[in-house]
């Protein structure tokens, strides 16, 4: 019997189809909107598998637009605080239920000091969707289970669909209209090894690299929610400043070593480990000789993060009822967290 959250995490695709066709007008006017407020920084708030895809939006705005990001210490507006330049910021809220306060203060301080603000948010007419200038319903449905799928997997695509727009960069627009087709393909990989290699594991370390990171980080809170995995998320480059140290005979490690210029660092790092012992997990595309696991390939390598992150929930959901647990209700944990 398939979990809420595997059902779910299958819904995906057709909730990003949802969105590209609902959404497509608001993108293009909420570009222009960006474009003609012309920010200098951009900092978003969000927290837990909303601050995970937050950091793809950090990186993809630097990379196509150069504009420097961050992701923003909401203590710093909710407890200490302090006085912030708001002025020529663009302030992005990234949330599933809209709900928590750190996550809305920070949007209310920077409407009201002279930022702009915009939300990605998957319950319309919540108060952090309300208290934006302006604001995307991520049309990711209702989601039941406690672990997020297909609202992180909506926050991803909307996100690239607002760089895309913001950029007006026709090529990374007509990627767009492909993702569902591509995450159904993803759906249909089987991770099988992935299941042998883990059922037993008690910890492990979880790489990716440049807009990889942001599904390393993912992966890593999976792991800890739904499989009582205690899992740790590194860049393939901090990884070497003092981690590794751990990584001996019998280790742990998942590589998500997608396309682009990080590639090549990706798979050393996994031959490296493979000498030291270490019990390497793969996940590349399929004309990477080396994988334990298959990633769907896309035309713009940061899309393989969606495709690599919709066939690993699919995995993680079957990994966490192998292991006796249910992923559905992880224990201490509920659906909306709220904090301050």
């Amino acid at each position: 019997m398939k979990t809420q959250m595997y059902k779910e995490a299958i819904e995906a695709s057709a909730q990003v189809a949802i969105q590209y066709m609902d959404q497509k007008d608001r993108f293009i006017e909420i570009a222009h909107k960006i474009r003609t407020y012309s920010p200098e920084h951009l900092v978003t708030t969000a927290r837990g598998s909303s601050d995970h895809a937050a950091s793809f939006l950090n990186f993809l705005t630097m990379q196509h637009l150069g504009i420097l990001s961050t992701s923003l210490p909401m203590s710093l507006v909710t407890l200490y605080q302090a006085p912030l330049r708001a002025q020529k910021t663009l302030c992005v809220g990234v949330s599933q239920s809209g709900a928590s306060p750190d996550v809305r203060s920070p949007i209310k301080y920077f409407k009201d000091h002279g930022g702009l603000t915009l939300s990605l948010v998957n319950v319309e007419n919540s108060p952090l969707f309300n208290e934006s200038e302006m604001a995307i319903g991520l049309k990711a449905g209702e989601e039941k289970a406690v672990a997020a799928t297909k609202s992180f997997i909506t926050s991803l695509s909307a996100i690239y669909s607002l760089v895309a727009h913001w950029k007006n960069d026709p090529a990374l627009i007509n990627e767009i209209s492909e993702l569902p087709r591509l995450l159904e393909r993803a759906q249909k990989i089987s991770w099988t090894p992935f299941i042998d290699k883990l059922i037993n594991t008690d910890k492990i370390m979880v790489v990716g690299r440049g807009p990889g990171l942001s599904l390393a980080l993912e992966a890593g809170l999976k792991f800890k929610e739904t499989c009582q995995i205690q899992a740790e998320a590194f860049s393939s480059a901090e990884i070497k400043h003092g981690p590794q140290a751990l990584i001996d005979k019998g280790y742990t490690i998942l590589i998500f070593a997608t396309s682009g210029p990080i590639m090549t660092d990706l798979l050393r790092l996994a031959e490296d480990y493979k000498a030291r012992g270490a019990n390497v997990i793969l996940a590349a595309p399929s004309y990477v000789k080396e994988k334990d696991l298959e990633i769907i390939s896309t035309k713009n390598s940061e899309l393989e993060v969606l495709t690599a992150i919709q066939t690993f929930y699919l995995a993680i959901s079957e990994l966490s009822t192998a292991r006796g647990l249910n992923p559905d209700a992880p224990k201490f944990l509920n659906k909306v967290t709220t904090t301050l």
